[in-house]
């Protein structure tokens, strides 16, 4: 007999990440050894002899290295016999129950080594999160005035123009509903009904496009959307109904048309494209100038920025002036980073500082897309959880095992098994912070993913007719009230993308940026989604309690939360409570 399950506290104390510097404790289960040693890897490799406890058990205790990372280890047994065999991470490395391996590599354990008193904002544990694609949610009067000849639709509920047509642009980031500032203000009140605690704004800086993603100027507000002031106020009218706001920043490329490239000449500075003395020439790598450039993606209208330039870093994180603390003094609680992954660690750092000396609770949240404890970009293996770099990131791995248990592509199992994962490599604080999400302006409505009606393999100028019947969003809206429920039972933040509560349906980019359906909505959807999300905001259990995970069948989950004398975080509780929320599919 061999055992070691990294998610059991008895086989590892503390269960999960730890601190630099601080002890941990593993124990092996063995009936058959003459001697273990534990293979632990830090900075080095260092072979630990275990010590026999009796009645089978093995532990040894170490010591984490002061630098923040990883530890890895996995067992070594020498059997009465005098053979050798090795016991290591489960096969697919997601923890729990190893595996024994007699040749090949082993797969180890991890450990996330985090920063000694790492903290993430409180406003953030357990926030009901809500995604607004400025252009589509609700238009209003404002005090700015576009400058530029831009095609915006007169009647708000009037659908696309059709695909290729040129008022559009190329994909029809050219058309625009005209969605403002002034009018996330005036729903805020809907807002705070449906539960929201935190609005996260797709980019509103100057731009190209209707999605922004292009920056024109980091320091403008696009004229559409309103104005820095109209901004601030919104921010305040936000707070002092118990909500945040957090911007996008997109600081991997900028726009080709741009105050900083200037390739259409839009702009009056002199941008890189036009000159080797633009003051931002540094900015970007010409392989041929100015014609051929690094861009995001191979994309031309999104040349890369070289993240290392000491003048963009300036530009960026200079106190009071950069545009990340500038926009948290403006009234932002914090930012989402745009492909974080894509961004060296060292600028990540540096960011966090300047958010943190704007406001000392300002959120760093990054878009990873992967396990965040452990990925590999650009040949580096990366590790967002140490607590000098993110405070937490966009949870999709979670999404697509929620996707898939509903839709009964997978089980129940595997479901419990990236949330058990999960808390085995994210510290608690920054779990308790994950954007838990499954719907995005990057991807089809989460309603079509649900009934199977994404639109893959059809021409994109076809999606935009692509509909539902009655019976496949029955079908979708079942499955969406069993992801509420999920989202709302676990630790981190269910985050609802606008339109998503009221039956919003439509293929990938651009059709899942339709205009919010105001006065088309399905109240029945929506009550379900304000009454969940209500009952967790007004929870204590739900947002800080511990999380236990037990499996019944194929299709059925209990979710259970405990809350008794201290929470998930450490913290006091001043709340004695526990529940067993059953999520059947």
């Amino acid at each position: 007999m061999m055992l070691h399950n990294s998610h059991q506290p008895f086989f590892r104390e503390p269960a999960g990440p730890a601190p630099a510097g601080s002890d941990v404790t593993v124990r092996f289960l063995c009936d058959e050894a003459a001697a273990v040693t534990l293979r632990l890897w830090t900075d080095d490799e260092h072979l630990l002899p275990m010590t026999d406890e009796g009645e089978s058990v093995w532990s040894a205790t170490f010591t984490l290295p002061e630098e923040t990372g990883w530890a890895w280890y996995y067992f070594m047994i020498e059997r009465k016999d005098g053979t050798i065999v090795r016991y290591g991470n489960a096969y697919d490395q997601m923890g729990g129950e190893g595996a024994v391996y007699k040749v090949g590599d082993v797969a180890s354990y991890q450990i996330t080594v985090y920063k000694p008193g790492f903290k993430t904002p409180c406003f953030m544990h357990g926030a009901n999160i809500y995604q607004i694609f400025p252009d589509r949610f609700y238009r209003a009067a404002t005090n700015a005035r576009d400058d530029r000849k831009r095609f915006v639709h007169e009647d708000w509920d009037e659908d696309f123009l059709h695909f290729g047509d040129k008022r559009g642009g190329s994909y029809m980031i050219e058309e625009f509903y005209g969605g403002t500032l002034t009018g996330i203000q005036e729903k805020l009140p809907y807002l705070k009904d449906l539960g929201i605690t935190v609005l996260y704004l797709n980019p509103i800086f100057r731009a190209r496009s209707n999605h922004r993603y292009d920056t024109g100027d980091y320091t403008k507000i696009d004229p559409l959307l309103g104005t820095e002031e109209e901004f601030s106020a919104l921010c305040e009218a936000a707070e002092r109904m118990g909500i945040r706001i957090i911007l996008d920043g997109v600081f991997s490329h900028t726009g080709r048309d741009s105050l900083y490239f200037n390739r259409d000449g839009n702009y009056e500075s002199l941008g890189a494209y036009q000159s080797k003395e633009s003051p931002y020439a540094d900015w970007f790598t010409f392989r041929k100038f100015p014609d051929s450039y690094a861009c995001w993606w191979e994309d031309p209208n999104l040349p890369t920025v070289r993240k290392e330039n000491a003048e963009y870093q300036q530009y960026m994180f200079q106190d009071h002036t950069g545009v990340v603390p500038r926009w948290i003094r403006a009234g932002a609680s914090g930012w989402r980073l745009d492909v974080a992954d894509e961004l060296p660690m060292d600028f990540l750092r540096k960011l966090r500082v300047a958010a943190k000396r704007a406001k000392r609770d300002a959120l760093v949240l990054g878009e990873v897309w992967e396990d965040a404890s452990n990925k590999v970009a650009y040949g580096q293996m990366r590790n967002y959880c140490t607590g000098d770099t993110l405070d937490s990131v966009m949870n999709y791995p979670l999404r697509e095992a929620i996707i898939s248990f509903v839709t009964g592509e997978t089980t129940a199992y595997e479901l419990a098994r990236l949330l058990n994962h999960q808390a085995e490599v994210y510290p608690a604080q920054f779990r308790y912070a994950l954007m838990n999400l499954i719907g995005s302006h990057d991807r089809a409505r989460i309603l079509n993913v649900l009934c199977g009606k994404t639109g893959e393999g059809i021409e994109r100028a076809k999606q935009q007719f692509v509909k539902l019947t009655d019976a496949e969003y029955a079908l979708a809206v079942k499955r969406m009230r069993t992801c509420i429920d999920i989202l709302c039972a676990l630790p981190g933040c269910p985050t609802v993308y606008y339109g998503d509560e009221v039956g919003m349906t439509g293929c990938p980019d651009p059709y899942c940026r339709r205009a919010y359906p105001w006065g088309h909505e399905d109240t029945e959807l929506q009550s379900y989604a304000r009454q969940k999300l209500n009952e967790r905001k007004d929870s204590a259990l739900l947002k800080f309690g511990h999380c236990a995970i037990e499996v019944v069948d194929d299709d059925t989950l209990i979710i259970e939360r405990t809350l008794d004398g201290v929470d998930a975080l450490g913290r006091k509780a001043t709340t004695r409570s526990a529940a067993k929320i059953t999520i059947q599919r």
